[in-house]
C-alpha cells in the first residue's frame, strides 16, 4: 500500500515523535509497502530520501515544551501539492490536532485518514479551544491511534470517541547488541547512574535527580551521575549542588549508537521526569539495552513498567525517596540484574516487528472499511 506520513514536528531537532515516524517509514519499506514522509525541516538539513520537507519551523511553546511547528498559506499549498502527488492509499497524521503541517493535511485530505495522537494533557486548553474549530475536519479520521492508555485519555476527553492503544516501537535488537564502554560503566565504590533528556526542560526532572545525588553521594560517596542530553550543559552543570557538580559529567547529546552504548553501560538508568509524558520510549530502549531502571511514579512509566516488576519506582518529585531507591539499587547487585534480566525480556512487547504489525493491520481495517473494534479488541487481549 502507499502510506503518507506526517509529522507536525521539524525533522531538525530531535523528538520522540520524529524518532517514532522516521522508524515506523523504514519498517513500511522493508515490508515491502511504499512510504513517505511529509515534515517540516530547516533548509540544509540532512532528510531521508522519503522525506519531503514543508519549510522551515519556527521554535513554539507548546505541551511544556518548545516544539518547532511550520504553519500558513506557502506551507499548506505545499501540504496540499504534497498529497496530490503522492496518490497515497492513506495518510497516516500525526497528532492532528497540532497547529502545523498536521492540522494542513487533515483539512487537505481526500483519501482515508489514521491519525496517532501522542501527547498526555488531560488540562489542555489549546485542544479545548481547537475543537470547534477542527470539528468537521476530525470527522475525516477512520482510526485513532493513541500510544497509551494517558495519551486515549486525552483523546476521549478533549475530541470524544475512542481510540485503539499501540505502543511507540523501539529497534530493540539495536540497543541489545550495543557494547558496554568502560568511560561509562562502574568500578567497585564508584558506580555509574545516568540520565538522558534535555538538561534545560524542568520536566525531564535533572533537578529531582540533582537534589536526590547530594544524598546519594553521602553514602556512596564515589557515585557518578552521567548526563546525556541537548540544551546548555555549561549552563545545566552550573545549577548543580557543588558536591553534585564535582560527581557529573556532562556528555551532551549523542549519536543513536552511542546513546545505546550509553544505556548499556550504566549501572542504574533513572528517569525523573516530573509529567507531561504519554508513553515513556527512553525505558524501553533502557530496558532493550540491559540497564536497571528507576522511573518516577507517573502512570505512563508505571504501566510500561508492568507495575513496577520490571522495573523500581520512586514517588513523582520526592527526592528523598528517589535517593533511597538508588542508594539500595547500588548496594544490591542481585536485584539490579534482575531487574535486567526482566526489563529486556518486557523491552521485546515494543519491538518495532511487534508494533508496526499493529499498525499496519489497522490500516488494512481501514481501506477494507471493516469495525475498527475488532483490531482493538484482538490488541487488547494480546496485552
Amino acid at each position: 500500500m502507499r502510506v503518507g506520513l506526517v509529522s507536525p514536528y521539524s525533522f531538525d531537532v530531535p523528538g520522540g515523535v520524529q524518532f517514532h515516524i522516521r522508524d515506523l517509514a523504514d519498517r513500511l519499506l522493508d515490508d515491502g509497502h511504499h512510504a513517505e514522509v511529509l515534515a517540516p525541516a530547516d533548509e540544509g538539513t540532512v532528510l531521508p530520501d522519503y522525506v519531503t520537507s514543508a519549510g522551515r519551523a519556527v521554535p513554539i511553546r507548546y505541551n511544556g515544551s518548545v516544539a518547532r511547528l511550520n504553519f500558513g498559506p506557502i506551507t499548506a499549498a505545499r501540504v496540499s501539492r504534497w498529497i496530490a502527488d503522492g496518490d497515497f492509499d492513506l495518510l497516516h497524521i500525526h497528532e492532528p490536532v497540532t497547529p502545523s503541517v498536521s492540522v494542513l493535511a487533515l483539512w487537505a485530505a481526500t483519501q482515508p485518514v489514521v491519525a496517532t495522537f501522542h501527547t498526555s494533557n488531560l488540562r489542555s486548553r489549546a485542544m479545548q479551544a481547537a475543537y470547534p474549530l477542527l470539528r468537521p475536519s476530525l470527522e475525516k479520521i477512520s482510526a485513532r491511534i493513541a500510544v497509551s492508555e494517558d495519551a486515549r485519555r486525552t483523546v476521549t476527553t478533549h475530541l470524544g470517541g475512542d481510540a485503539v492503544v499501540i505502543p511507540n516501537g523501539v529497534e530493540t535488537q539495536t540497543y541489545a547488541a550495543a557494547s558496554r564502554r568502560s568511560q561509562w560503566s562502574g568500578e567497585p565504590g564508584r558506580p555509574t547512574i545516568g540520565f538522558l533528556g534535555r538538561v534545560d526542560e524542568p520536566r525531564k526532572g535533572l533537578p529531582v535527580l540533582a537534589e536526590a545525588m547530594s544524598e546519594v553521594l553521602r553514602e556512596i560517596p564515589g557515585a557518578r551521575l552521567l548526563v546525556v542530553g541537548p540544551g546548555s550543559t555549561q549552563t545545566a552543570h552550573a545549577r548543580l549542588p557543588q558536591d553534585v557538580a564535582a560527581a557529573t559529567e556532562m556528555l551532551g547529546a549523542l549519536s543513536e549508537e552511542d546513546k545505546a552504548a550509553f544505556l548499556s553501560s550504566v549501572d542504574v538508568y533513572v528517569a525523573p521526569h516530573t509529567g507531561g509524558e504519554s508513553f515513556g520510549i527512553v525505558l524501553v530502549e533502557a530496558m532493550a539495552a540491559g540497564a536497571p531502571v528507576l522511573a518516577s511514579d507517573l502512570p505512563a512509566f508505571v504501566r510500561v513498567l508492568d507495575g513496577g516488576r520490571v522495573g523500581a519506582t520512586f514517588r513523582n518529585e520526592r527526592t528523598h525517596d528517589l535517593a533511597e531507591q538508588l542508594i539500595a539499587l547500588l548496594r544490591d547487585p542481585a536485584r539490579r540484574e534482575e531487574l535486567a534480566a526482566c526489563g529486556r525480556e518486557r523491552a521485546a512487547d515494543f519491538d518495532w516487528s511487534v508494533v508496526a504489525a499493529e499498525i499496519t493491520a489497522v490500516y488494512e481495517t481501514v481501506l477494507d472499511a471493516r469495525p475498527l473494534r475488532e483490531v482493538s479488541a484482538r490488541l487488547r487481549e494480546r496485552r
